[in-house]
């Protein structure tokens, strides 16, 4: 069967294929999302990851990314000490025929589980409450781990095969700047399109945002708490710089004109994640180092917006008298994502959208997102054209009670099954 032959039949098969699979479906999440992944630590999951790939009689690749081979692109990701018991796993589904290849990419990493008491579900639970499923990395991206597989899955069991290879990945260390998804990439697995399952709420995403983190030394001048008009709180000199950035950020949101993010509140937010001031509550504080992300959305260059915002820090300082004699350092750390994106009517992206239409009575809803992910990696390092899709809500996904709705879940699983199909083809 070509990609153009009784579409409605086949999509009729695949949508049974996905209901007789759903117990399997629910009961593989739940079992990773009850095995702990926090980045670091990914290495349990994986094998279970890897166990579901050999019962789908994939072909098997496992291997831990080697730092030294990423140390050139230390920049974009964060290798840490290093990947040891923390393996990529790859399944691959050799294709039937010659049609185009695909790669279904999702993370097994999470963050941490937070605070246990906020949750109102056990966070390593699995539970299924009102038609959603409990537990940290449900959503993000777990869900879209396990769509992947039984969307390949749902295809075979359907009694067809792609004609072109499928690659299905379960890949490390995202939630710190993606080191599992480059390492799968330099190790040659790029295709004619990728898709990544993250949870997109069921748009289909084509851009990416870009992040820089950086770091804010500030001096001050200590003096006793008594007398602290005699000194210069490093504290009050890094809030006026703040607000500064702040205002930096509503230019730059004005100025932003990309069709995708029209309407965002905030297109390129800047935020400050951590601040760390003084020795001693009754000295003026002499020094202050605070840690922050910049966005950047598709369009941006990384090295170009660096020198953007050191520019803007040096010009707030320069109005200040004693930030001018004392100027604030900026150090950029490592985990910089450049932002990536696909063209809206690009053939991967009409591929998908019309699998998204056969498959829901829903419009379709292209999207673009403010967050970095694996997408820069295939799309800049690669080459690869990529779009983003999946069940869940990334609201949720570094929250307690994360969760993931069953029904869109199995709803993923069956459009990206549709997609194989048409992007594919099928023997």
């Amino acid at each position: 069967m070509s990609r153009v032959e009784k579409p409605a039949s086949l999509q009729r098969a695949l949508a049974d294929a996905v209901s007789d699979l759903q117990p399997q479906i629910v009961s593989a999440l739940q079992e990773l999302v009850r095995i702990p992944s926090q980045t670091g630590h990914e290495g349990l999951a994986q094998e279970a990851v890897a166990g579901l790939m050999r019962a789908h009689d994939l072909e098997i690749d496992i291997w831990e990314p080697d730092v030294a081979f990423l140390e050139p692109h230390a920049e974009s990701v964060t290798l840490g000490s290093g990947f040891a018991g923390r393996p990529n796993v790859v399944g691959v589904y050799r294709g039937q025929g010659r049609g185009r290849s695909l790669i279904l990419n999702g993370h097994i990493d999470t963050v941490e589980l937070g605070d246990s008491s906020a949750w109102t579900h056990d966070p390593l639970g699995g539970d299924i409450s009102q038609g959603r499923l409990y537990g940290r990395g449900a959503s993000n991206m777990k869900g879209g781990v396990v769509a992947n597989l039984f969307a390949l899955r749902a295809l075979r069991l359907a009694g067809f095969t792609p004609a072109g290879d499928v690659m299905v990945e379960s890949t490390v260390s995202e939630e710190d700047g993606g080191a599992g998804a480059l390492a799968a990439v330099l190790r040659g697995y790029v295709a004619d399109g990728a898709l990544i399952s993250e949870p997109t709420n069921l748009a289909i995403v084509t851009a990416q945002g870009g992040a820089l983190m950086f770091r804010l030394h500030v001096q001050g001048l200590s003096a006793h708490a008594c007398v602290r008009d005699e000194g210069v709180s490093a504290v009050e000199k890094f809030s006026y710089l703040h607000q500064g950035l702040l205002a930096f950020e509503n230019r730059r949101n004005d100025e932003i004109t990309h069709p995708l993010y029209e309407g965002m509140r905030i297109k390129a937010p800047i935020n400050v994640g951590i601040v760390r001031a003084g020795s001693w509550a009754s000295s003026v504080p002499e020094s202050l180092v605070a840690e922050g992300r910049a966005g950047l959305v598709p369009g941006e260059d990384l090295a170009t917006f660096k020198t953007e915002l050191a520019n803007e820090i040096a010009r707030l300082a320069d109005a200040d008298p004693w930030l001018r004699d004392n100027p604030p350092q900026v150090a950029w750390l490592d985990g910089q994502f450049a932002p990536a994106g696909v063209e809206t009517d690009s053939p991967l992206v009409e591929t998908l959208r019309h699998a998204w239409e056969a498959t829901s009575s829903s419009p379709t809803r292209l999207e673009g997102v403010t967050y970095g992910a694996d997408m820069r990696h295939f799309v800049n390092a690669g080459g690869v054209p990529c779009v983003m899709f999946g069940a869940g809500d990334v609201r949720l996904a570094h929250a307690p009670d994360e969760s993931i709705p069953l029904e869109d879940l199995l709803t993923a699983t069956l459009t990206t099954s549709v997609l194989i199909a048409n992007w594919c083809g099928v023997a």
